[in-house]
């Protein structure tokens, strides 16, 4: 499916009043079979948080401070910005019932749930334990987060790409296009149509003119 018709579908989604949102996309079946028509669920509030404000991102490591998983610690895995949640991986996890047909019972797996951020905290590389961040800029104007406790930098987290690249420290090879080349410019704009640009490039000579109409 193309980008731009994803969007489109993404954009025209009208959720019922009552509608109960979860990690599934409103439009996909999964998020309809949570929301059958006429169920009504309860409203979950969300405070809403500035994008500069977030402070977990995707591999961070963190510590569950509420739940039945409280003192564990565990990696993000993905981040639902406007929800506030986060999913942890192999923590909080729920035991459910898949494919099941009349002829199959079906499978028992075990999914996370997502957390809310104020239940977790962000782990100092210092010493392992939970703190409280803050945003600070470096010398040269970056922006970090910083411990409260330690005043330690709290890097950001080296993800890999679904490819299993990581953009931080790949190294170009001997077949790749340097930035150099990528970012040179090559393409003269002109007047000229295609076909005009083609029989230039081959040495191609037209004298014969299209003949004059006249429109009443």
């Amino acid at each position: 499916m193309r980008l731009t018709a994803l969007l489109s579908m993404a954009a025209r989604v009208i959720v019922p009043k009552d509608y109960r949102y979860g990690t599934n996309r409103p439009w996909t079946a999964a998020a309809k079979r949570l929301n059958p028509p006429g169920k009504k669920r309860r409203k979950v509030f969300v405070e809403p948080l500035e994008a500069e404000d977030w402070s977990v991102l995707r591999g961070d490591l963190v510590e569950i401070l509420a739940g039945k998983d409280k003192g564990k610690q565990g990696k993000v895995m993905q981040v639902f910005r406007h929800r506030n949640w986060v999913i942890l991986e192999g923590l909080n996890t729920h035991h459910r019932y898949v494919g099941k047909t009349p002829g199959y019972r079906g499978t028992y797996i075990a999914s996370e749930a997502p957390i809310l951020l104020q239940d977790i905290a962000l782990i100092d590389p210092s010493d392992r334990k939970p703190t409280d961040i803050e945003w600070k800029f470096t010398e040269e104007g970056e922006r970090v987060r910083v411990s409260t406790r330690t005043g330690r930098i709290i890097p950001k987290p080296v993800v890999e790409r679904r490819d299993g690249i990581v953009p931080q420290q790949w190294k170009d090879g001997p077949k790749d296009t340097s930035p150099e080349d990528a970012l040179e410019k090559t393409y003269v704009p002109s007047l000229k149509t295609l076909e005009e640009e083609v029989m230039e490039k081959l040495g191609i000579q037209e004298n014969r003119r299209h003949q004059r109409s006249y429109w009443y």
